[in-house]
């Protein structure tokens, strides 16, 4: 039972995450579900992007009721981002895991620089 804990603990900051800043529960996620539950090298990023989608799609709730939300705003960006999905998706598991944890640790660390600058 302690390990639900600890998967919903992780679900829940990587929500939060999503939910504040409007991306990022990965970032999150993936470095959680490496500590805390000792999942898997191999499934820690396929259950990271299988767990956004509802967080996205609940966000997207939530912000539609009290905001106005611009589908057109993100329609630009979705071909591209479908493209990327599937080759990533199709292709990702031939990355190694830590060329992976690595990729993911410099563009975290090049996001807090670029926010914070």
């Amino acid at each position: 039972m302690e390990k639900w804990i600890r998967l919903a603990a992780a679900g829940a900051c990587a929500g939060t995450v999503s939910g504040l800043f409007g991306a990022g529960g990965g970032m999150v996620l993936v470095p959680l579900l490496s500590a805390f539950v000792q999942m898997e090298e191999e499934r820690i990023f396929p259950a990271s992007v299988a767990v956004i989608l509802p967080i996205c799609l609940t966000c997207l709730l939530a912000f539609s009721l009290t905001e106005n939300v611009s589908l057109a705003d993100a329609l630009p960006y979705l071909p591209g981002s479908l493209v990327g999905g599937l080759l990533a998706g199709k292709y990702g598991e031939r990355i190694p895991a830590h060329w992976l944890h690595r990729g993911l640790g410099v563009l975290i660390l090049w996001g807090g620089i670029r926010y914070l600058c």
